[in-house]
């Protein structure tokens, strides 16, 4: 099963600065914001992808991530067709998973996370868009 880049995450404790320096510096406009999960959201575009920008609100796993290593790249994210066969291949191959069934995401797309043990320290998000 293929999949193909979807978004970058990146922690911040600033969300609405980080935006603009990258709006400023890539040409990426902001063209999607929610809040959910203790934290705010901004989605960049990146022209065959994007920049989420993940702020805590208060507490939950972003505020623990920055807590622990400060700012940076948080997880990357892969778009798959079907969600539930790519965690099944997860399982096959032996990667242990964080989220044994998906769930809601931002844009209210399908997600599900592998864990940074199997995958080489990298925290790597499964999203399933909409149609």
């Amino acid at each position: 099963m293929r999949t193909s880049f979807d978004h970058l995450g990146i922690a911040t404790t600033d969300g609405n600065g980080l935006a603009a320096t990258f709006g400023a510096l890539f040409d990426a406009p902001v063209v999607h914001e929610e809040t959910f999960d203790g934290m705010s959201v901004r989605f960049l575009d990146l022209d065959g992808g994007y920049f989420e920008l993940l702020e805590p609100t208060d507490g939950g796993p972003v505020a623990q991530f920055l807590d622990k290593n400060g700012p940076g790249i948080h997880h990357v994210a892969l778009r798959t067709a079907d969600i539930d066969a790519a965690l099944d291949r997860a399982r096959e191959v032996g990667v242990e998973l964080v989220d044994e069934e998906p769930r809601a995401g931002a844009w209210g797309h399908e997600i599900a996370f592998l864990h940074p043990r199997s995958t080489g320290g990298v925290l790597v998000e499964y999203v399933q868009h909409d149609g």
